[in-house]
């Protein structure tokens, strides 16, 4: 039996990696502004975190009803859990947007 080469799986990921090539690159060089959209991203994606923590956890309460207390405190725990990733991301992303906006009075 002979054995496929491991670049052969790689070639339909080429041009997806082309695309998302190029908005990089576009945020590298816009400097403080781009490190500002780049912590607006970051914001975006701990907000979108912590609502579909929210969401599944109401999803599992409204579906399957209410569980026993252990199995409930397990699922809220998952759920805080989320959400403080979330916070955390939105903490980073916010001290991003302050680095570029410190950055844009002081640089020039």
């Amino acid at each position: 039996m002979r054995r496929q080469s491991e670049t052969l799986l790689l070639v339909p990921l080429l041009p997806i990696f082309l695309l998302g090539m190029f908005p990089m690159f576009l945020i590298a060089l816009l400097g403080f502004f781009g490190l500002a959209l780049f912590g607006v991203l970051v914001i975006c994606v701990g907000l979108a975190s912590s609502n579909e923590a929210h969401d599944n956890f109401n999803h599992d309460v409204i579906v399957h009803g209410y569980a026993r207390g252990s199995e409930r405190a397990a699922r809220a725990s998952d759920m805080h859990l989320a959400a403080r990733l979330g916070l955390r991301l939105e903490a980073v992303g916010a001290a991003m947007v302050l680095t570029a906006a410190i950055g844009l009075c002081y640089a020039a």
